[in-house]
Order: C-alpha cells, then sequence, then structure tokens
C-alpha cells in the first residue's frame, strides 16, 4: 500500500467562455463541455504527495453565440455577424470533438489509507480536433457544416483543478485560437478563443 498511485478516471463538466472576441459578438444560452478520460500517476517524491500525471481522454465541446459560420457559393467559409432585427433564429452554435493529453503537476495531502484529501493539479492539456460542425435554424432555413478547413485542429491550453475528495474546480484557458489566421470577420483576423470553468470528479 505503501506504493500507491492516485491512477484515475476522470469527468468533467464545463461553461465554456469564448475569449477575445470582436466587439459585435457574443455567446447566448449555455456553451457547454463533457470530458471524459484516465490520467495515469507518476509520484515523485518518497511521500507520494507529490506526482506527474499524463493521460488521455474525449471531449465534447458547444459553443451558442451570434456568429453564422457559412459556406459561400465558392466553397469558401463565410464568418458574419446576425443581428436578430433582420433575421430571426432558434439555434446558431458550432461543436468539436476532441482527443485531449493532459500532463499535470499534482499535489495532494493522501496517505496509503487516506481516500478523502485536498488536491492541487496544474498543467496543459493538449487536443486535437478530431470531428466539428455548425448549426443554424432560423430566417435563412436549416444550415449545417463540417469540415470547416479554418477550425484549428490542434488546440492547447492551461489547466488547474483543486479541491477535496470527488468534488474538485476546474479550469481551462486556451493558448491558442479555435480558428486558424485564414478566419476572417468583417475583414479582421478572428482571434476567437476559449476559457472553460466547471466541475471535475476524479474516480480511482
Amino acid at each position: 500500500r505503501d506504493r500507491y498511485r492516485e491512477d484515475q478516471f476522470y469527468l468533467s463538466f464545463t461553461y465554456n467562455l469564448l475569449t477575445k472576441k470582436p466587439e459585435n459578438l457574443s455567446q447566448s444560452g449555455f456553451s457547454s463541455g463533457l470530458h471524459v478520460g484516465f490520467i495515469r500517476d507518476f509520484p515523485i517524491n518518497e511521500k507520494r504527495t507529490f506526482a506527474i500525471g499524463i493521460g488521455m481522454g474525449y471531449a465534447v465541446s458547444t459553443f451558442n453565440h451570434n456568429m453564422l459560420i457559412n459556406k459561400g457559393s465558392s466553397g469558401n467559409t463565410d464568418f458574419s455577424i446576425l443581428d436578430q432585427s433582420d433575421i430571426n433564429y432558434s439555434k446558431n452554435k458550432f461543436s468539436t470533438h476532441s482527443l485531449e493529453f493532459p500532463i499535470e503537476f499534482r499535489w495532494r495531502n493522501s496517505t496509503p489509507t487516506s481516500y478523502n484529501f485536498w488536491r492541487i493539479y496544474t498543467g496543459i492539456k493538449m487536443g486535437y480536433v478530431f470531428a466539428h460542425g455548425t448549426k443554424f435554424k432560423g430566417d435563412l432555413g436549416s444550415l449545417k457544416h463540417q469540415n470547416i478547413s479554418e477550425f484549428n485542429q490542434f488546440q492547447y491550453g492551461l489547466t488547474l483543478s483543486f479541491g477535496y475528495n470527488t468534488w474538485n474546480a476546474h479550469f481551462y484557458y486556451a493558448l491558442n485560437p479555435i480558428f486558424d489566421s485564414s478566419a476572417k470577420l468583417e475583414g479582421n483576423t478572428l482571434d476567437l478563443s476559449v476559457a472553460k470553468i466547471g466541475l471535475i470528479f476524479y474516480i480511482l
């Protein structure tokens, strides 16, 4: 038992915030994220209160907003702000499905016989977006698009999780934008990014 590890499955629910938004871009409704995976624990001190965690998981994220992402007649992607005084809509969002790879520096005051303990885990999370899509429903009809070339397939950001026992707060702050430099909104590069806040549950 003295050689215990905190190998853990994790389950996280987040609220997704768009950051670095252009002036007229806003979120609407609830933008959510679901993350699930496994982290392998590698203790680095004798008491095993410090460790490195390396994992792999799956994430799905949705973003509700007032920016229309549509394919033009030439096949190019058009980004534009929707004005509800001119166009009514009941749904406008994009979603991503990702493989994620968290790397954490971990501190906890656990013991070989105690499963209730405080923890602070911080690190970086890398993601590979393997599927994404947009959905619009409104005056323009029902529009669905996939395989938008402007999406950045590789995402990465900083993470922080802390709490006691099973319940823990979780934060993620992206270090690169959702779209690549070819995405333009009103002639300007769309440097849109994301921050996530929520809860993460660790299950031995």
